[in-house]
């Protein structure tokens, strides 16, 4: 992997100042910045690519066309589909959750069950319980612990015979705790249960593979990754997805049209109506170029050490609560914390006069917060392109901030 310095280079927002000092970007959970690499390839197809695809025969339309195609072949070598065909675009998880979602509202129906974790992203809540509602299926909580590790105890006695689809996080967004969802999907499957996880934390830490892990569902985002926003993908097994009615109608979804009925395209396309997010597609596909040259497993390592740094540091100030799993082997780059008797949003505005970015609230995961009766947390989650010396200039501005707010 090239030297951390050099990396930086390759992102320019990282020069910027904010409040006259250096940038320090520790939000990386919410979104990543994007390198120069990205940013050429956005800048390449609307100079000199711009075409709509599928469609054409002109040159433009089969540049456009071919550069789309090999963004999606890119993803399914990189997350090990067995086919181009089982990877859809999307415009990122929430719409890859809401797809299936949307398609197993009309799959169930009373007594069966849908299983989510107390652990979810709303993302990941609010369409199984639209589709229950739809269905009239009931939906099961797998219970966590409160360092947020997910009673599986209890997950084995919700799982039946009704039980229709497990939907779960591969990492939490809020905690940074991994799930065992190896061993999640495995007892799904024994009573005949789907799986569909929301990979969208875990993919810019780990490579998930989906021929390993047997998932039947994963999702994920491009702007969790280094890419643009607005884009994403939704890996299913082909089965499963010849099974879903269509989530949207229109153009490219069909085969033929009539008053009368309509048939519809082979997969992928049958799940991805109207004109794409066709420049989104393609830098997503340079994403993935950027990370396999990085290497996962050294984006890993790196990460590892800051997070096993950071909360050596932060344990040290006195009055502070640090959230998730105490063992950080089973955590990736994520540290969630509360400064005694200080609002997280509070710490989060006298962080930003110092020039760091971090996320306070409830991240969209207000049932943790509820659950450990605190109306949020500051969340720090770091990237490839994070230094030691960024997480010194941190932790000194939380004991500047927890002095001047006490």
């Amino acid at each position: 992997m090239k030297s951390i310095l050099e990396i930086r280079t390759d992102f320019p927002i990282l020069s910027r100042t904010i409040h006259n000092k250096p940038l320090i970007y520790f939000d990386n959970g919410a979104t990543s910045q994007t390198p120069t690499q990205v940013i050429e390839a956005i800048v390449h197809y609307y100079s000199y690519q711009n075409a709509n695809i599928h469609r054409g025969v002109h040159t433009l339309s089969q540049e456009a066309t071919d550069a789309y195609e090999e963004a999606r072949k890119k993803l399914q070598r990189h997350f090990n589909a067995r086919k181009s065909s089982e990877i859809l675009f999307t415009a990122g998880t929430t719409h890859g959750i809401n797809l299936v979602a949307n398609g197993y509202s009309a799959l169930m129906q009373e007594r069966d069950e849908v299983i989510i974790s107390a652990s979810e992203h709303h993302s990941n809540i609010v369409p199984w319980q639209l589709a229950c509602q739809r269905s009239g299926a009931t939906l099961k909580v797998i219970p966590m612990n409160e360092k947020g590790i997910l009673d599986l105890e209890v997950y084995n006695q919700l799982l039946n015979k009704r039980t229709k689809i497990v939907c779960v996080q591969h990492v939490s967004n809020a905690l940074g705790n991994i799930h065992p969802i190896e061993e999640i999907i495995e007892k799904a499957h024994r009573v005949g249960a789907v799986v569909l996880v929301d990979g969208a934390q875990a993919a810019p830490h780990l490579q998930p593979d989906m021929q390993t892990l047997d998932v039947d569902f994963y999702a994920v985002s491009a702007h969790k990754m280094y890419g643009p926003t607005g884009i994403g993908a939704l890996y299913g097994k082909e089965e499963l997805l010849l099974q879903l009615p269509p989530y949207q109608g229109g153009g490219e979804m069909i085969k033929e049209v009539h008053f009368e009925e309509s048939t519809y395209a082979d997969l992928p396309y049958k799940f991805e109506a109207g004109t794409p997010n066709i420049c989104g597609g393609i830098a997503f596909g340079t994403t993935i170029d950027y990370i396999q040259q990085l290497g996962m497993e050294a984006i890993a390592t790196h990460e590892h050490k800051l997070l096993e740094y950071a909360i050596a540091k932060l344990q040290n100030i006195e009055g502070i609560t640090l959230y998730g799993n105490d063992d950080l082997s089973k955590r990736t780059a994520v540290i969630s914390f509360n400064l005694q008797n200080i609002h997280p949003y509070d710490v989060g505005v006298i962080l930003d006069q110092f020039g760091i970015a971090v996320r306070t609230g409830h991240h969209c995961a207000q049932p943790i917060m509820d659950f450990y009766c605190i109306p949020g947390t500051v969340r720090a989650s770091f990237a490839v392109y994070n230094t030691f010396e960024e997480i010194d200039t941190f932790v000194e501005a939380v004991k500047k901030a927890q002095k001047m707010l006490s």
